[in-house]
């Protein structure tokens, strides 16, 4: 199998190019691939805390849905050790939905034979990233007072997988008791 192509090719935020349509004459992008974050909320999503901690980006760019569910789960065993299954609600604010693409040229001997340079270099759909704006939050920790440490704990581990800057907001939700 092919190793991934470094994200530096596709950290900038650009016009996305990538048509997708159930009619064939007007869809770009022929195939999707399929997005690799597992589960978008885990924990106690029923419950009400007290505090909410969001993992917001420095800065504009895309990230990749691998590093999405890296972080994901990093932050989710930290908090799962420490707090158990009812302790918190982790919850991916972002959706990978852009297709990136891949220009793969031939190199080697022979390659001009079946080469056709940039003549039509659309690309290859080799995988999907969510598209970031600066101050938007990625992830979203909802704890209790005494388990603020871990969840901040657990977003830090998150944001060293993620390919941006990040900052930790802390909201105290008022209305519940």
């Amino acid at each position: 199998m092919a190793r991934l192509r470094k994200f530096v090719a596709y950290r900038r935020l650009e016009r996305p190019y990538t048509r997708t349509s159930k009619f064939k004459a007007k869809s770009y992008i022929k195939m999707t691939p399929n997005v690799k974050v597992v589960r978008f909320d885990t924990g106690d999503a029923s419950r009400d805390f007290k505090f909410t901690l969001n993992l917001l980006s420095k800065s504009d760019l895309q990230i990749r849905d691998n590093a999405l569910e890296s972080a994901r789960q990093t932050s989710n065993k930290l908090l799962e050790t420490h707090l158990g299954l009812n302790g918190f609600h982790l919850k991916v604010k972002v959706y990978p939905y852009h297709v990136l693409r891949e220009h793969a040229l031939a190199s080697g001997a022979g390659a001009d034979r079946f080469s056709s340079g940039m003549a039509h270099s659309f690309g290859k759909p080799i995988g999907l990233a969510a598209r970031v704006k600066k101050g938007q939050a990625i992830f979203q920790v909802s704890v209790d007072r005494q388990n603020l440490e871990v969840a901040k704990q657990a977003l830090e581990r998150a944001s060293k997988k993620l390919p941006c800057s990040c900052t930790i907001q802390l909201t105290d939700n008022k209305n519940i008791k």
